[in-house]
């Protein structure tokens, strides 16, 4: 049973690890293709922040986000391999980071064909965000053996 678990952790986080490998391989000076595409979706959610909340958000290269969102996934999903909650953690905080703002179907109009693909792929990100939640609460509601020695107990002789 622990290997299927093992198989199933691996091909859960195939996800995050390929995308992590080929955000890194198209890095290069400037963040890539990667930071081309998520500058205009950055700067549209930081409007959107900024206007819903009165936050300001800090301005600063989208490479160094790419570079962060590169390095949960990567570690996150090295730990969530071998079962630790806090991989399975830092996946969550990189969706919970990364879906609002890559797949923004919210600005678009409900007929528009970008409005489909937007939105079946955030849902896709939402189920990989609630199996994440899952095995952090199995992880958790599992009772932990704790050691200790049962001595029998001595009659007395007197």
């Amino acid at each position: 049973m622990a290997f299927l678990s093992f198989v199933g952790r691996v091909l859960f986080v195939s996800v995050f690890v390929l995308s992590a490998w080929q955000e890194f391989n198209e890095f290069g000076d400037d963040g890539g293709s990667a930071a081309k595409d998520l500058t205009p979706k950055f700067n549209v959610f930081s409007k959107h922040v900024i206007t819903h909340t009165g936050f300001q958000v800090p301005e600063f290269e989208i490479k160094f986000l790419l570079a962060g969102a590169i390095a949960l996934k990567a570690l996150g999903s090295l730990l969530f391999i071998f079962g630790s909650t806090f991989g399975a953690t830092l996946l969550i905080l990189h969706q919970l980071i990364a879906t609002p703002m890559l797949y923004d179907f919210y600005n678009y109009d409900i007929e528009n064909k970008e409005f489909v693909r937007l939105f079946i792929k955030f849902t896709q990100s939402l189920a990989l965000l609630g199996g994440l939640l899952f095995f952090v609460g199995m992880k958790n509601s599992i009772p932990r053996r704790s050691v200790t020695t049962k001595k029998g107990t001595k009659t007395k002789t007197t």
